[in-house]
């Protein structure tokens, strides 16, 4: 499941364009020293570091990635993850 959200994460930031991917992911180092591999586990990170960016436009985000893993909503860690980003 890990592999799936990194994925979803990955695919929406550079659906939306390579120099947001760029930024996020630069600003998840050098914020928290982790990568979006680590955001599964830890999705506060990811949640700070899109609202720090993007402030009320997170939310579009985060719907995309959560619309990437509706297939797999069924899975409890899927579940919590999604729950914490919203």
């Amino acid at each position: 499941m890990k592999a799936l959200a990194t994925l979803a994460i990955e695919k929406t930031l550079l659906g939306i364009g390579k120099p947001v991917y760029d930024t996020v992911t630069n600003r998840l180092y050098e914020k928290y020293h982790c990568y979006t591999s680590d955001c599964f586990k830890k999705p506060e990170y990811l949640k700070a570091v899109l609202k720090e960016l993007y402030g009320d436009s997170y939310d579009e985000i985060v719907n995309s990635i959560q619309e990437e893993l509706k297939e797999v909503t069924y899975d409890k860690k899927i579940e919590m993850f999604l729950q914490v980003l919203l």
